[in-house]
């Protein structure tokens, strides 16, 4: 019928009516396309014109791929320093982060062996210190660079070293508290590891619950290196070290938190600075 029409009146393909009702029509380009195509080639410039709607469609599904190409990748909000025992929110976040850094960790907010040592991978990929610990330099790093997100690095940096000069007052506020197994606090009393995480737990510093978790989620040192409210290690038990050659612990034998020299042969000191 297209052809038979143009036949007998070449200026009817002009129509203003043709233009006007395509023009009208919702979502018509492609079909105004296609018949002018077919038209003689007349309208071949309004052919183009219908090319742009193929575009028009795709455009939405590149926008819904940016969202996914620019995901922020976990970050630490928190100055905590992390390590072998510590739990909560803060240790989740740094497990995500691990994640996202080519660990395959359970998100479950509890930073045990298998988080230690995803953590020391990363620190030996990443020029730092390799020590399974969580500390203003590590977590700066996982951060892109950029420390703590809640606090600067020197604030991070500065909580658990500047908390030491408080912990043996904390302790030695618990002298003459009676020895309890398995006890944690001043009411129900302490045994050795309670009584080593309830000073440090007043001071912001989350450690493992046992003595054994304690001796391997610091960092050993010397005893010349060793300062007020470091630990002191023996197998099996732990003290507050308060300088001099002093100590304060919660002892099994005398039933009682109290304050003493060392005694026998400690295996040696730990720090969480």
């Amino acid at each position: 019928m297209a052809q038979h029409n143009t036949h007998r009146a070449p200026r009817r393909a002009t129509s203003p009516a043709l233009v006007s009702r395509t023009a009208r029509t919702a979502g018509g380009a492609a079909l105004l396309g296609a018949v002018l195509f077919g038209a003689a080639g007349a309208f071949g410039s309004a052919d183009a014109q219908a090319a742009p709607a193929p575009a028009a469609t795709s455009a939405p599904a590149a926008q819904a791929s940016a969202p996914a190409q620019a995901a922020p990748t976990a970050a630490l909000d928190t100055t905590r320093t992390l390590r072998y025992g510590s739990r909560g929110a803060a240790v989740s976040d740094l497990q995500k982060a691990l994640n996202a850094n080519g660990a395959s960790l359970a998100v479950d907010g509890k930073f045990g062996p298998r988080t230690r040592s995803a953590v020391k991978d990363y620190q030996a990929s990443n020029g730092l210190a390799v020590d399974g610990i969580v500390g203003p330099k590590t977590r700066g790093s996982l951060n892109g660079g950029g420390g703590s997100i809640t606090g600067g690095a020197g604030a991070s940096g500065g909580r658990s070293a500047s908390s030491t000069s408080g912990l043996v007052s904390t302790a030695r506020a618990q002298v003459g508290t009676g020895y309890t197994y398995g006890g944690n606090s001043p009411s129900e009393g302490f045994d050795c590891s309670g009584l080593v995480n309830y000073v440090y737990a007043q001071h912001g510093i989350d450690l493992p619950r046992t003595s054994g978790g304690i001796a391997d989620g610091g960092r050993w040192i010397s005893r010349s290196e060793a300062k007020p409210g470091d630990i002191v290690v023996w197998s099996g038990h732990v003290a507050i070290y308060a300088g001099d050659g002093q100590i304060i612990d919660a002892s099994g034998s005398k039933r009682v938190v109290m304050e003493r020299a060392i005694w026998g042969s400690p295996k040696g000191f730990v720090t969480y600075r």
